[in-house]
């Protein structure tokens, strides 16, 4: 059975001054998600009932950030107290003083950590009966990170910053993460001791391990091979580093666990948020953001991005942008389309190359195939629009709507001024400019009639290579005429 922890407490408080930012560090994202966020994430993975997070620098954008991972988070104001100690002190008070058992303290700045290693680390904690399990990693050459100690029976002694280390101790290869799992009991009455460090003016964390091993109490290690978890962003380039990581091992889980086919993982993007269905092909080029859900037999893509954009069963999407939209099953787009919010295709319809949408649901079997802005209207099931069709659908000051019933026919390089209704199997004429409504069976046309003057380039244009050109062709015809 899994453990449980008591109480997760995430430290976000600091500035974060190395990212070189007007942003704090915490609200800078990867893979669709605040550091703060993948933070909380993986601390409520852990089904902990209560989750905290501590906040000081830029504190209601963190809190706010944190808040929408899981709504019940604690929040937790540092004071002007520095250091991680102090920050796990006011997490810490946060929660019910009743609170036993287990609790975790984490960093909201290791996005890759994850609740299942978590979950891990509260069952070794308590599996040893620890007071103070340290979670560490093991590297060649650990500078700038303190180091574990451990005697010789493998409990941890000491955690030495690299700074205070001797050369001894800097020769040691385990390190700690930064994330620790308590006992709550110990953690209260160890903070309560901890001191401000005067030449730093903070208190530190790993002071309770001091204070657990001088009380003779357990202190353990657990190890973690996946040094990519522990890995912290302090700057831009870690940032995007870590950034580059996350996305490999959702690509990863995306083929693995969902049997989607990335064609190019290099040149594929997706947030930790999205969704794509069995033996779905992600060609070269790919973003996809949000919420976005693409099912199964889908072909999408190359160079596609897709935000908060749902992708039914066997559509197929290329060279396309798409934001909050919904393209049905068996549907096409593409390609150098550009779906807009609000934008719903039915099933088996098709948006075309060029074109342009928003606010307007297009039903099953309709089609908008090229060249054509298409916004405020619904368009009825297998109509079809013609190509460079515009519906004019804002005059200045208001949007109105345009309806297009089922099974009809607008005629290219028409303009449809809205607010209008094109009823059930009505036609628009090529190049007219409908500003009525078309009845059932109806045939609109609204454009001039065509007038044709003789002899008009000849006398306004005298000179010119058309005007040559149409001297030659009118000779060329009387010599026709007159040879019949």
């Amino acid at each position: 059975m899994t453990a449980t922890p008591a109480a997760v407490i995430v430290l976000s408080a600091g500035d974060g001054t190395r990212m070189k930012s007007r942003r704090n560090k915490a609200l800078h994202a990867i893979g669709g998600r605040t550091l703060v966020g993948h933070a909380v994430s993986a601390a409520v993975g852990t089904g902990a009932p209560y989750v905290a997070v501590v906040v000081r620098a830029q504190k209601e954008s963190v809190a706010a950030a944190a808040r929408e991972i899981y709504e019940d988070i604690v929040v937790a104001e540092q004071d002007d107290v520095y250091g991680t100690g102090r920050a796990a002190e006011c997490g810490l008070r946060a929660l019910p003083e009743s609170l036993a058992g287990t609790v975790l303290v984490t960093t909201g700045d290791t996005p890759l950590l994850t609740a299942e290693t978590l979950q891990r680390l509260t069952e070794e904690h308590q599996r040893a009966s620890s007071a103070v399990t340290v979670l560490t990693g093991m590297l060649a050459d650990a500078t700038g990170y303190g180091r574990i100690i451990r005697d010789e029976h493998g409990a941890v002694r000491a955690i030495v910053e690299h700074k205070q280390a001797t050369p001894e101790q800097r020769a040691i290869g385990e390190f700690n993460s930064g994330i620790f799992a308590f006992d709550a009991a110990v953690l209260r009455e160890a903070l309560a001791e901890v001191g401000v460090h005067a030449e730093a003016g903070e208190k530190y964390l790993t002071d309770v391990v001091e204070i657990a091993v001088q009380r003779g109490l357990p202190v353990s290690g657990h190890v973690l091979d996946d040094l990519w978890q522990t890995e912290g962003v302090n700057d831009k380039a870690q940032l995007a580093r870590l950034g580059k990581e996350l996305n490999r091992r959702t690509l990863d889980a995306l083929m693995r666990e969902s049997g989607a086919i990335v064609i190019d993982p290099d040149t594929t993007w997706a947030d930790v948020t999205v969704s794509v269905g069995q033996d779905t092909v992600i060609r070269p080029g790919c973003q996809l953001h949000g919420a976005t859900t693409i099912g199964a037999d889908c072909e999408i893509g190359p160079d596609t991005t897709l935000v908060d954009t749902q992708v039914e069963d066997r559509a197929s999407v290329i060279r396309t942008q798409a934001n909050l939209a919904l393209i049905g099953a068996v549907a096409t787009v593409g390609p150098f389309s550009y779906l807009r919010p609000g934008t719903e295709l039915g099933r088996g319809g098709k948006i075309g190359g060029f074109v342009e949408t928003k606010n307007a649901r297009i039903g099953d079997g309709a089609k908008v195939p090229h060249l054509t802005y298409c916004g405020d209207a619904t368009i009825g099931e297998g109509s079809n629009i013609g190509a460079g069709t515009i519906f004019a659908n804002y005059d200045g000051v208001t949007k109105s709507p345009t309806i297009v019933g089922k099974d009809s026919f607008v005629g290219s390089n028409s303009v449809v001024v809205a607010p209008v209704r094109i009823a059930d199997g009505a036609y628009v004429a090529a190049g007219s400019a409908v500003v009525d409504d078309v009845g059932p069976g109806e045939l609109a046309i609204a454009r001039g009639r065509q007038r044709n003057l003789p002899g008009w380039v000849e006398d306004k244009r005298s000179g010119t290579a058309s005007a040559a050109a149409a001297q030659q062709a009118t000779r060329a015809q009387q010599e026709g005429s007159q040879s019949q």
